[in-house]
């Protein structure tokens, strides 16, 4: 890899990651997502090489033979992943690169990226998690249970992750992202934070 520095982020669904991240990158110049590889059908106001490159079943199957993909995962039945090439096309240009994926995908990350650094988002409460995702107009009740179920298991693996974040205040959330990016977020770091959320993670996992 080159001269910028990998991160990644996990989290459960509803916690909020995904709009952490766009903050993120947003607010700062220095720090890029990798367009990733999907094999889901491209939507009328995708454009293929900005959202997504968009790939057929066999084309991305050669791509794990060739070990070409930092990390991938089949979700809903379509195939992503995320693309050596295009982690090394950001970091060797001298940009951080973050990854927005589950816990699994930090586990390959961490296989082929040792120095990657890694954070875990955490939801104030099982309640306000369960609130965010009724909030989804397109997730009926059953897809609400399964994907708390689904969190429940995510948040089992905090452990696996260097930092922890409670994203209870956003703005609060999005600059203790921006500490850890910029070297100064030691007091969030897994140790420290699991002592400070005890409480917090223990009523977490049901």
């Amino acid at each position: 890899m080159g001269t910028g520095r990998p991160f990644v982020v996990a989290a459960p669904s509803g916690a909020g990651k995904t709009s952490l991240v766009k903050a993120l990158v947003d607010t700062s110049p220095n720090i890029k997502v990798a367009t990733s590889h999907t094999t889901r059908p491209k939507r009328a106001n995708e454009v293929d090489k900005l959202n997504y490159f968009f790939v057929d079943e066999p084309h991305f199957l050669r791509m794990i033979e060739n070990s070409e993909f930092l990390e991938w995962a089949r979700v809903f039945g379509f195939l992503y992943g995320t693309s050596k090439k295009e982690a090394d096309r950001i970091l060797t240009g001298g940009d951080h690169l973050i990854l927005e994926i589950d816990w699994q995908g930090t586990a390959q990350i961490r296989l082929e990226v040792p120095h990657a650094t890694t954070i875990f988002i955490l939801p104030p409460s099982l309640g306000s998690l369960r609130d965010r995702l009724q909030q989804r107009a397109q997730d009926d009740q059953h897809t609400v249970d399964q994907r708390m179920s689904a969190a429940i298991d995510e948040i089992s693996h905090y452990m696996d992750f260097d930092y922890l974040i409670v994203n209870d205040d956003f703005d609060q959330a999005l600059s203790e992202m921006g500490a850890v990016v910029s070297g100064q977020g030691d007091h969030l770091r897994q140790a420290a934070q699991r002592r400070k959320l005890a409480p917090l993670i223990s009523a977490l996992q049901g």
